[in-house]
């Protein structure tokens, strides 16, 4: 998707009120793109599958996933709607505001994905689970199967609208052919009806898949599976934007898994890497490169 981001502001404006600000972000967003992107920065080569629309915003998010070193042959384009958009307005002190539109997401189909691309991945991710209506979980099961057999490693993120709470049967069928499943609290709350993580997590498990990881914000992450339970700290750092912390958080999780590191590791690296999306405006500026993700661990 086209993600606009207003800087951070003091307060929203009343009813006709004119407020200035810095510039506007403009950027390539969305829970696949942002993956992707930090996945190219910390040297991991990446292609991304999803659907825009044939208009300047769907043009705007090839050229810029293209300058990031994104592999963009996955990408097609809707000939039924826009390209999705959506408007960040991050207030101090407060929850960000979005405001969106579906768009060509809405066609996205596991039809959409090439074969080819699964076939010769190493990881296979999936980001914004049950918001992408043409996205059916018996076709998308198939989709995590073919992966799987091919060799790669399947992980699954998921978005939910609003005050949405259903989703269970539709994760049911398919965290089986998951090998990593990362909801935040506020989703596995939701999904679980649990108000505690590590419940949420046991209730997850029982779906099926290997290995949940929840994150929590400033209060860290917890991963489960049936062999451990680790809770890693987050780090402190100055927050800007915590726009795109959590897909950063999922690349960092995708690189532990590449690197076959235990999960200890893995989940300090990824903390790592989400702590770092929050120290700028946007979802993928503060990103780390690898270099600067080492020497910031190496900082303890």
């Amino acid at each position: 998707m086209a993600d606009l981001f207003v800087p951070p502001l003091a307060r929203l404006p009343v009813a006709g009120e004119l407020v200035a600000t810095q510039d506007f972000l403009a950027d390539s967003g969305g829970g696949a793109a942002n993956t992707a992107t930090a996945l190219a920065k910390l040297g991991v080569r990446v292609v991304v599958a999803g659907k825009v629309g044939n208009d300047i915003f769907g043009d705007f998010i090839i050229r810029d996933l293209q300058r990031k070193s994104v592999d963009i042959s996955g990408i097609s384009r809707s000939t039924n709607h826009g390209t999705s958009k959506t408007v960040i307005l991050p207030v101090t002190g407060e929850d960000r505001r979005y405001i969106h539109t579906f768009g060509a997401n809405a066609d996205f189909a596991a039809s959409d994905v090439d074969p080819r691309l699964s076939n010769r991945s190493r990881v296979f991710y999936l980001g914004g689970y049950l918001t992408l209506p043409n996205l059916r979980s018996s076709e998308l099961c198939a989709l995590l199967q073919r992966a799987r057999a091919g060799g790669a490693r399947t992980v699954l993120d998921v978005a939910l609208l609003g005050d949405q709470t259903d989703g269970q049967s539709a994760l049911a069928d398919v965290l089986p052919h998951v090998d990593f499943f990362l909801p935040n609290d506020d989703e596995a709350g939701r999904l679980t009806g649990e108000s505690d993580t590590q419940s949420q997590a046991r209730q997850l498990l029982r779906y099926g898949c290997d290995t949940v990881v929840i994150t929590m914000g400033e209060r860290g992450a917890l991963l489960m599976n049936r062999r451990e339970t680790i809770e890693m700290p987050a780090f402190v750092t100055q927050v800007v934007d915590p726009s795109g912390a959590g897909d950063a958080f999922a690349a960092g999780v995708i690189v532990g898994v590449l690197e076959k590191w235990e999960m200890a590791r893995t989940l300090r690296f990824a903390n790592a890497i989400g702590a770092s999306a929050c120290m700028a405006l946007g979802c993928n500026a503060g990103v780390f490169t690898r270099p600067q993700a080492d020497a910031f661990l190496a900082q303890g």
